[in-house]
């Protein structure tokens, strides 16, 4: 496979997957049924979970500067700001294509190279990547008899055994194949982990790493914060139990890296996720619709107007 049909099927299949996902989703919902979800729905609960969502991305904007510092730049807050809400438009485009655009803003507007300006936001996924670790951890960790009873009905114990000791196995078989081959994919895949190893390091040597790591914490509060108080716009998953809502977080968080800006994808991640708490399809879907349009409201307008205003405020400077 040549390099411009790799390219090309990185845009179209997620393109073409959050179609299917779309029309998947409106198969378990009528368009009436979700319509008339939108017109119940509760707007305080939605507009204080855009509040929520906006306080993460300015935490996020704030937490860059700490990332450049290091780097004998300074950046400015206005441009760091519209370079993250331009990020997540320019996502919904083409998967990852936003990345390349924060750190092509920061060479243009604030004369940091691209290669270190990339390496921060590189380093910032990975300190994100980390806390979701710890969601994920905390959350098998407080549900586990749940998570376990949900599976043991489903599957004989001693499936779930065997598959837990086989999959053991695996990854152990994996670890040791990686550290000693000396072929092309296993090199790749040391030098991957050296990096983020190396990345995750350089967070405790920056000046301001009690900052980073507050401002870290805080943005994934506020997501999950977010996640909640939409889930009350609807009287039918206005009781969620914790559980739920922690479980339909990481299964949307996941959801969003599968398409573009998450777009169908979204909502059947938490319907999926829902679904194991007994939660009917129609207000689960509904409120994923509901979540994912929000969201995705604020990041067209903000995101918009960061790129009509990035060269008119660096102009004027």
């Amino acid at each position: 496979m040549n390099k411009k049909t790799a390219k090309f099927l990185k845009i179209v299949l997620p393109l073409l997957l959050g179609v299917l996902l779309v029309w998947y989703s409106l198969s378990k919902i009528s368009v009436e049924e979700l319509i008339t979800y939108f017109k119940n729905a509760d707007y305080f609960y939605i507009g204080l979970g855009l509040f929520f969502g906006l306080l993460s991305h300015l935490s996020r904007a704030y937490r860059w500067k700490f990332m450049i510092e290091p780097l004998g730049y300074t950046l400015r807050l206005p441009n760091s700001i519209m370079a993250v809400f331009a990020t997540y438009l320019v996502n919904y485009t083409i998967p990852r294509a936003g990345e390349i655009t924060r750190a092509t803003i920061l060479t243009n507007y604030e004369g940091v190279p691209f290669e270190k300006g990339f390496g921060t936001i590189v380093a910032e996924r990975i300190a994100d990547m980390l806390v979701m670790l710890c969601i994920i951890t905390i959350t098998l960790f407080l549900e586990f008899d749940f998570i376990y009873q949900f599976f043991a009905e489903r599957f004989e114990p001693k499936k779930i055994i065997f598959g837990s000791v086989s999959v053991l196995v695996l990854v152990v078989l994996l670890v040791l194949f990686l550290r000693k081959s000396q072929s092309k994919i296993a090199v790749k895949v040391r030098g991957f982990v050296s990096g983020l190893i190396e990345g995750i390091m350089t967070i405790f040597k920056m000046k301001h790493k009690w900052a980073f790591i507050f401002h870290t914490l805080f943005i994934w509060a506020m997501y999950v914060l977010m996640f909640y108080v939409t889930s009350l716009a609807l009287e039918e998953t206005s009781a969620l139990p914790f559980a739920a809502i922690l479980i339909g977080f990481i299964s949307a968080s996941f959801s969003i890296a599968a398409t573009n800006g998450g777009i169908g994808s979204y909502p059947v991640a938490v319907y999926a996720a829902f679904s194991i708490f007994a939660i009917a399809k129609e207000p689960s879907i509904a409120f994923g619709w509901i979540m994912w349009s929000s969201q995705t409201l604020m990041i067209i307008v903000l995101g918009g107007l960061s790129l009509i205003y990035l060269p008119i405020y660096n102009r004027t400077e």
